[in-house]
């Protein structure tokens, strides 16, 4: 009798349906994002559109176009999320060195400290180190077969060039 109330409930939970049910809501969640981004880089493009017709605001147009490229590099970061369900590294390492090299633009080298310049030259070069280290690890750690690993060492080497 007890067996009959509680086979729902152990059906509910069974690991692969809840983990089947996460995996749903939150690719529901990135969708989201990925449409947000896409209004915001709608909207910023209007605007860069308006600001080209005063060209006095050249920084604010350069702010614009730094701004869309990192917004399209974290739309192709969600785009490889849900295809694949990983983070790809060496996308959010791009996201990041955009990002960074965007607020070095826009405040111009020469308004920068010497200890804030020195701290970006530092963030950069552990980002360059990441990239380095994925590469590695996935050049000598990961076993494929010799067609895939010359397709995947080809991908990661136009990555980095």
């Amino acid at each position: 009798m007890q067996k009959n109330i509680f086979t729902p409930l152990i059906e509910l939970f069974k690991r692969d349906r809840v983990i089947r049910n996460l995996e749903f809501f939150q690719d529901i969640i990135v969708i989201s994002l990925c449409i947000g981004l896409l209004t915001v880089m709608l909207l910023r493009l209007g605007d860069m559109f308006i600001s080209l017709m005063h060209l006095h605001k050249s920084q604010q147009i350069i702010s614009d176009i730094l701004f869309i490229l990192i917004m399209v590099e974290l739309f192709r970061l969600l785009i490889i999320y849900l295809q694949e369900h990983r983070i790809s590294l060496g996308a959010a390492v791009e996201v990041a060195i955009v990002s960074a090299l965007r607020e070095v633009i826009l405040r111009g080298i020469l308004d920068i400290e010497l200890t804030q310049i020195i701290g970006v030259c530092g963030f950069l070069l552990v980002l360059a180190g990441l990239l380095v280290a994925g590469v590695l690890v996935s050049k000598f750690l990961i076993p494929t077969n010799h067609k895939e690993t010359n397709h995947k060492n080809a991908q990661i080497e136009d990555l980095i060039l």
